[in-house]
């Protein structure tokens, strides 16, 4: 278990971040549809850029610390959680260094407060006890491609929580400059399908992988459990969102919809299940 120093260091850092993004991004930046101001320039410096890189660094350090403990894997919740926000976060920043993703780096106020919050879970939620066959190449391949494909959906959630916002203010007098910055909606539906089309791909991956690890330990191809039904039903969800998109030209406010919906149901398969069973029957 990483020094509570660490702990406090990296939730500092992120609340420094947070409050430094706060304070030159939101606060303060309500202009009217008519007034004149530079709307393209860069949102983020290149030292605002690498600053970011402190506080994800020791949280890459803590999760480590936290999650391989000797030759097994710690895995409970707060880990879960915290490596998921870790994951968001450091594709947000690495974003940062495509020029036409410059723009979303305004939603690093917001991440970073979440991820201060997320770095403390494994002090605060610690894994009851080591996950069982993490030796075997199927569970860790398994493991990494789920986180992957958390992260991504998460992104795509926050992604469609903003184009929500950018459409409610577009019919507002007065509209932030961090929304003003943004792409234009359509810009942004087409980043948010891109981000839904890689997520499915590694989510169809990691039902693959979970098939092929459930083969090797339990002898059956699939196991039927809450987070077996909630995943396929989300994999359902997502495809079915694709699909309408495709040949229905699905957009707006439906692929919105649909997008909350199959991450809802992705949290209640996997972060929900052991919040049930690791916090409420303590299992």
């Amino acid at each position: 278990m990483p020094s509570i120093l660490i702990y406090i260091s990296a939730f500092l850092f992120y609340a420094l971040v947070g409050w430094y993004f706060w304070r030159s991004r939101w606060k303060n930046q309500s202009i009217s549809p008519n007034a004149k101001a530079d709307i393209n320039a860069p949102s983020i410096a290149t030292w605002e850029h690498f600053l970011i890189l402190v506080p994800l660094t020791l949280h890459g350090f803590i999760l480590y610390q936290s999650i391989f403990i000797n030759d097994g894997l710690s895995f409970g919740v707060g880990n879960a959680i915290s490596s998921i926000v870790w994951l968001t976060a450091l594709i947000y920043w690495f974003s940062g260094f495509f020029s036409r993703l410059l723009e979303l780096q305004n939603l690093i106020a917001p991440i970073a407060m979440v991820a201060a919050i997320a770095v403390l879970l494994p002090l605060i939620l610690p894994s009851l006890r080591p996950l069982a066959n993490t030796e075997l190449p199927a569970f860790k391949a398994h493991l990494l491609i789920a986180l992957l494909a958390y992260s991504l959906f998460t992104i795509a959630a926050l992604h469609a929580i903003l184009m929500t916002i950018l459409e409610y203010r577009l019919h507002h007098p007065a509209m932030s400059r961090i929304l003003m910055n943004l792409p234009p909606l359509l810009v942004m539906e087409k980043m948010l399908f891109r981000i839904i089309w890689t997520g499915f791909i590694l989510l169809t991956l990691t039902l693959f992988s979970g098939v092929i690890f459930s083969q090797e330990v339990f002898g059956q191809s699939v196991t039927f459990s809450h987070k077996t039904l909630f995943s396929f039903i989300s994999w359902g969800v997502f495809a079915a969102l694709l699909i309408g998109r495709h040949f229905y030209g699905w957009r707006g406010r439906t692929a919105i919809r649909w997008t909350l919906t199959g991450f809802t149901i992705l949290l209640l398969a996997y972060i929900g299940s052991k919040f049930v069973l690791e916090i409420i029957l303590q299992r």
